[in-house]
């Protein structure tokens, strides 16, 4: 079992080279996902998801070989007259850019402002054992949201 402190430190590394960076396709694990992963030494992350403006998925950190970490998300745009699926993902890239940015991790209280909308996410627990939601207002209207939920995988 790994110390958390490298975990979270990974999980980082790993969001700010797929989904935030734009990097990291693989071919699909299960029919109709989209896959993005990335790798170091003896680390692997996997985020699968299925769907596009409303969506599910699951991220996965094995360490070793073995599944170590997961979180998982389900996520949708609530008003489409206010902000579509590609100007929500830009919100959202640019809001964990910043947070990533600063050397900050995925966990706690995060607002950021952007030309398409508002972004807030809240979350409670740590690493370990963790639940959270993050919305986009557009013109104070709720126009997107997302839960997740995740932590340690234990044998």
């Amino acid at each position: 079992m790994t110390a958390l402190g490298p975990l979270r430190d990974f999980i980082v590394e790993a969001k700010s080279n797929t989904y935030v960076g734009g990097g990291g396709r693989r071919s699909s694990s299960r029919p109709g996902s989209h896959d993005i992963g990335y790798e170091r030494d003896r680390w692997r992350y996997l985020d699968s998801y299925f769907g596009g403006t409303d969506f599910a998925g699951q991220e996965t950190v094995w360490h070793d070989g073995a599944p170590h970490w997961a979180m998982n998300y389900f996520g949708r745009i609530i008003r489409p007259d206010l902000i579509d699926g590609e100007k929500a993902g830009l919100v959202i890239k640019a809001a964990l850019q910043a947070m990533y940015q600063e050397k900050r991790h995925f966990l706690g209280g995060t607002e950021f402002r952007h030309a398409h909308g508002y972004y807030i996410d809240n979350s409670r627990g740590d690493t370990a054992h963790f639940s959270g939601h993050e919305v986009i207002f557009v013109d104070g209207e709720e126009a997107y949201e997302l839960d997740y939920r995740g932590g340690l995988i234990k044998p």
